[in-house]
């Protein structure tokens, strides 16, 4: 096999392997990212809420 032809194929087959990674699956990860994301933001509102309390109780 000629060089360009087997880059050509090498690179195919790598994109052939790769695609179903980058697809955007719901794997554990992206779960996880998710519950990440989640916890984050009820942090937040609950530091906000305790500042508002913080406030309200010093007026």
């Amino acid at each position: 096999m000629r060089t360009p032809q087997k880059a050509f194929s090498i690179l195919v087959l790598s994109f052939s392997l790769l695609l179903p990674i980058l697809g955007g699956c719901d794997g554990p990860a992206e779960n996880a990212g998710e519950s990440v994301d989640e916890a984050t933001e009820k942090v937040g509102d609950s530091l906000e809420e305790a500042g508002d309390a913080v406030q309200d109780a010093t007026n």
